[in-house]
């Protein structure tokens, strides 16, 4: 039996990668890369979580052995990207501390257009998961949906594109325009849920063993991926927080606590910085540096946006709470002025990929990028602010979402069109406890209520 994201065979062809990208001695990584091939050791898996046969017993012995030997080594770039919270604060300059707006009266329809355009981006995206930007336009323009402006359909697919790029298999029969009725379960969805749940149990002082403690009582493993369900892992091997995130892990600094960091912003309006720490007790269950920047970053713009005027007010604001030497704060502050002078969003895309080609398609700091990229793009219009997300490719969903997010909490649910949020039914599936069905103003008016906790 292959179950992804675990296998340490699996897993020292995307050590390796992260070795590199943090500049770790290069002298080191060759000997461990020369080792794992002479072993007949291989390469990540490109797109899936597992490769299709296991190891042989000494292999993935061996790959345990080099996953620890390639973590202990140290990276140059740890003074410019802590992950200690008080190492982030003082890297931070402008810091927020206190709120920076006021959430005006219309605060309860701007935080209903989050939960609404975040299931409705994530939606989109869903469909097209894991298709390479090439793919995701020769599907819209033989669909007669180049530039992307409305959901994905297999209407019109030519056979030959249908098998060239396969939609996402556990997708596609609920998330195109012809089977779309209900916005159905997704992790962007449900950690976002599990967010509130936290918040509802432990309150705004929750700590990263309470998060722990949540994913072990409320996550099937089966429906968490990458970080995620390495840190449920090692907790079940008796690893706590934080050291769950480093143990074997590669996939410490992708995208997976920034899907679930929403929440603690929508909860704090105007305050990113408590919003921050918050997402920090949370990202560090699992991830680590950017990993843990893209939630902290993802948390203040979902705080911001709310009692923002504008894409490029609130983003500027989010990377505040970023330290600025960062990978992932250079990739945003970037990808903002790359939108900001281009009229053709593709040519912005071309120079996403330029800079970030060499990152895996969930990592966090690309991703972020497209964010940045599509918010600044789309100047606050949500349709476009989504499709221009998607059509960027890498994490579709994902990135969907939090566009999708920040674009509804900018515009407020009555602002959004209904072309958009007609199909979703005002309601979302879900395998966690008390939230299948469960109604997007249900969340918001749950969301609000958490409004009056002290401060974190």
């Amino acid at each position: 039996m292959r179950v992804t994201w675990i296998h340490p065979e699996d897993l020292v062809g995307h050590e390796l990668r992260q070795a590199d990208q943090d500049g770790r001695d290069p002298d080191a990584v060759a000997r461990v890369r020369k080792r794992w091939y002479a072993a007949g050791g291989h390469d990540a898996p490109p797109l899936a979580g597992a490769s299709p046969e296991p190891a042989a017993p000494e292999v993935r012995a061996l790959a345990e052995d080099l996953l620890d030997e390639l973590s202990a080594l140290p990276s140059p770039l740890a003074g410019d990207e802590p992950t200690d919270l008080p190492d982030i604060i003082a890297a931070c300059p402008e810091w927020p501390v206190g709120p920076v707006a006021a959430p005006g009266a219309d605060l309860a329809d701007r935080v209903l257009g989050a939960w609404t355009g975040r299931a409705a981006g994530c939606v989109l995206g869903k469909p097209v998961e894991k298709i390479p930007r090439a793919g995701i336009r020769e599907i819209a323009e033989t669909t007669g949906n180049w530039p992307v402006r409305g959901w994905f359909t297999a209407k019109g697919l030519p056979d030959d594109v249908a098998a060239r790029w396969p939609w996402n298999r556990r997708s596609a029969p609920t998330s195109l325009a012809e089977t779309l009725d209900g916005t159905p379960e997704d992790d962007d969805l449900n950690f976002p849920m599990l967010g509130l749940a936290l918040l509802e149990r432990f309150g705004p002082r929750f700590t990263s063993e309470d998060v722990a403690q949540m994913w072990l009582d409320e996550l099937p493993p089966g429906r968490i991926f990458t970080a995620e369900r390495v840190a449920v892992r090692n907790l079940l091997t008796g690893v706590v927080p934080p050291r769950t995130a480093r143990v074997r892990n590669p996939f410490r600094e992708w995208i997976g606590a920034l899907i679930r960091a929403d929440v603690f912003g929508w909860t704090n309006p105007g305050d990113p910085g408590t919003a921050a720490m918050m997402a920090h007790r949370d990202a560090v269950v699992s991830h680590t540096a950017n990993g843990v920047y893209g939630a902290m970053f993802a948390a203040a713009l979902a705080a911001t946006a709310p009692v923002a005027d504008s894409p490029a007010a609130a983003l500027e604001t989010a990377l505040r709470v970023v330290p600025p030497r960062s990978r992932l704060a250079e990739a945003v502050r970037d990808a903002m002025v790359l939108a900001a002078g281009a009229d053709d969003f593709e040519e912005v895309v071309d120079g996403l990929y330029a800079a970030h080609g060499h990152l895996h398609w969930v990592h966090a700091v690309n991703n972020a990028a497209v964010v940045a990229a599509a918010l600044v793009h789309g100047g606050g219009d949500f349709a476009d602010s989504i499709t221009k997300a998607v059509s960027a490719g890498w994490d579709t969903d994902s990135v969907g979402a939090t566009v999708g997010s920040a674009a509804g909490a900018l515009r407020g649910a009555s602002a959004l069109p209904e072309y958009w949020t007609t199909p979703l039914r005002g309601r979302i599936a879900s395998s966690l406890t008390g939230f299948d069905g469960i109604t997007f103003a249900e969340l918001a008016a749950r969301t609000l209520a958490l409004r009056t906790a002290p401060a974190a």
